[in-house]
């Protein structure tokens, strides 16, 4: 068949072009803005307009992350970074949906979306209120369980001594001023007037329970809790601890003063400086007086010395009472002088009380002490023989069965040579009591223990001048005690001499060289 090819027949088979691709719409810049206001609600609703599924749930997955981060509200807020890299986030995530909707195609006109995304954005706004008050109360939380924490160091503190539980209570307190200064308008702050009525009742139970000497340090420390709470009002509570306490060292310090126990003048001291204006103070001078008569009156009873004692004490605390604010400083000065008085009258009654207990020692001495501070006294004769008494007594205790009189002289001479180089104070005592003095014997000298144990020895023997002193005494028994002066090394040598009528007798004294004198 012949032609032009008209008739020529192509069996190959061809496909056909694709269509082109619809062109992009135009930018719609309404469009852009509603994709980024719909995007800020944080829950990719600017990409579920614009079907962008993977980034909406990639929003939804950074939300509920700040979520997990944010709740349960905390009182100290959701942490800085993560609101920071959130806020980039959003700022991002509208940034891109604005880029996106700029040319994207979308289901519905972009003036309605806008107004949606406006009203959505009340959504995260409503919520940030909604979590400050989460966080407020939060925050209140913190501030009640703080408070209960003070509550339970003040109830635990209140069942130990206070010494122990000072410690807890300087914490509460401290607790207590943090809450009502530093958060005023907290629900805790408002119960810490409460709270500190409680306190104080707590740390002066000791006072309500009739303890007065225990609560005398608690309540001290309660007058000073104002300077411990300088931004709280505490109202009355300021001058609640002040009677209450005057009460404690007064009583405290007058039960002491009563027993004869110490530490009476240290409380009525802090009493007459704080509270110089009490009915407390004024009690004071009066109970200290009494205490004076009180052992006065004891120096008649049967433990004298320690009367005599118990007023020289007196005497120095009272001596050293403050008085001068609280006005009592004179009359505290005459019960302090009628102390003393007293007690050097009362010591020669404590030197009897020990002369007839046999402590002849220590009433020898209490005895020399009365007759050098009582010039006057019309016991002073006799506390002369008494204090001679007691000192032979020390070397012949028989001597001390009797208490001296002051009765003198008798009708049988006895006289007392010294037949040693040493001066000596001689010492009897018997149906009368005296001492005297002789001088040593210049050409005398000191024995041999050897040659007095002799048959033939004799000190004393005639021919020669020996110091001596004759003295008159009555019949009975006489007890001498021959002791050197000075700073001899020789001991004091003892006799006992029964006088009878119608005899002279003759005492001598002298020196061994090692068992001291004799005579």
């Amino acid at each position: 068949m012949s032609g032009d090819g008209y008739g020529r027949y192509d069996h190959g088979f061809v496909v056909p072009p694709m269509p082109p691709a619809p062109p992009p719409p135009p930018a719609d810049g309404a469009r852009a803005v509603a994709v980024a206001v719909l995007n800020l609600s944080g829950l990719g609703l600017g990409y579920a307009w614009t079907r962008r599924w993977v980034l909406m749930l990639l929003c939804w997955i950074a939300t509920a992350a700040l979520l997990l981060v944010a709740l349960p509200a905390d009182p100290d807020g959701v942490p800085g970074f993560a609101l920071v890299l959130y806020a980039v986030f959003l700022a991002l995530v509208a940034a891109h949906g604005a880029r996106v909707g700029l040319r994207t195609r979308t289901a519905g006109p972009a003036p309605l979306a806008l107004v949606l995304g406006l009203v959505l954005l009340a959504v995260p706004a409503g919520g940030v209120v909604l979590y400050d008050d989460a966080r407020d109360e939060a925050v209140q939380q913190m501030l009640l369980d703080r408070l209960e924490e003070a509550d339970r160091l003040v109830a635990r503190s209140g069942r130990q001594a206070f010494s122990i539980g000072e410690d807890g209570y300087r914490e509460a307190l401290e607790m207590y001023e943090d809450l009502s200064a530093d958060h005023p308008d907290s629900r805790a702050a408002g119960r810490v007037p409460n709270r500190m009525k409680t306190f104080y009742s707590t740390v002066g139970a000791s006072y309500a329970t009739g303890d007065h000497c225990a609560a005398i340090e608690p309540l001290t420390f309660l007058r000073k809790v104002p300077d411990d709470m300088p931004r709280t009002d505490l109202g009355e509570l300021e001058e609640w601890p002040d009677d209450r306490l005057a009460t404690s060292l007064y009583t405290c310090a007058s039960q002491a003063l009563t027993a004869g126990e110490t530490g009476w003048a240290t409380h009525f001291g802090e009493l007459l400086t704080t509270f110089p204006d009490s009915e407390q103070a004024a009690k004071v001078e009066p109970a200290v007086g009494a205490a004076v008569t009180a052992s006065s009156k004891e120096l008649r009873g049967g433990e004298p010395c320690t009367a005599v004692e118990r007023l020289r004490s007196l005497s120095s605390d009272i001596d050293g009472l403050p008085g001068e604010e609280a006005g009592v400083d004179d009359t505290l000065a005459q019960d302090a002088g009628r102390a003393t008085a007293n007690a050097d009258s009362g010591t020669y009654l404590c030197g009897v009380d020990q002369y007839k207990d046999g402590d002849f020692e220590a009433a020898q001495t209490t005895m020399n002490e009365f007759v050098e501070e009582n010039k006057n006294s019309k016991n002073r004769a006799l506390a002369q023989k008494i204090a001679i008494a007691a000192e032979i007594a020390q070397t012949v205790p028989a001597a001390g069965k009797r208490l001296p009189t002051t009765r003198s002289g008798g009708s049988i001479s006895v006289t007392v040579q010294n037949d040693s180089p040493d001066d000596i104070t001689v010492l009897y005592t018997g149906p009368v009591t005296g001492s005297f003095t002789l001088k040593a014997c210049g050409s005398c000298t000191t024995y041999s223990l050897s040659s007095t144990l002799s048959p033939g020895f004799e000190p004393c023997s005639s021919g020669k001048n020996y110091p001596e002193r004759t003295i008159s005494l009555p019949p009975g028994t006489t007890y001498f005690v021959h002791k050197p002066q000075g700073d001899s090394l020789s001991s004091p040598a003892s006799d006992t001499a029964k006088l009878s009528s119608g005899y002279l007798y003759t005492e001598c004294a002298y020196a061994t060289q090692t068992l001291g004198t004799d005579f």
